[in-house]
């Protein structure tokens, strides 16, 4: 069964922002703006990192950062729902499971 793309999530998708990072590594560390942090515009997750001195490596790690967290992945679940229609079918079967014929209220007495 071959994949079909759905939508995709670029850096266009996400805010991102430079600050210098901390730790170890001297003056070259204090001087230059190192730590990448990207921001999901849409779901609000979040990912940074000032791992390394290098720019580009930090924003590869604080992209695949934001896949990892909670809030991203509750946002592509709706979002693959939303596109394959799921959330509809899914809404409907719940309407359909409680309506009052569906229902059995019993009572008990101590």
């Amino acid at each position: 069964m071959a994949k079909e793309v759905l939508f995709s999530v670029t850096a266009a998708d996400c805010r991102w922002g430079y600050f210098r990072g901390s730790g170890k590594g001297g003056q070259k560390r204090n001087k230059t703006e190192s730590g990448v942090r990207y921001t999901h515009i849409e779901s609000g997750a979040v990912g940074q990192s000032d791992d390394t001195r290098s720019q580009h490596k930090n924003k590869r790690t604080a992209f695949k950062r934001i896949s990892e967290t909670a809030a991203f992945k509750s946002w592509h679940r709706r979002e693959v729902d939303k596109h394959l229609g799921e959330e509809q079918r899914i809404r409907d079967a719940v309407n359909a499971a409680m309506h009052p014929s569906n229902l059995d209220v019993e009572y008990f007495t101590p």
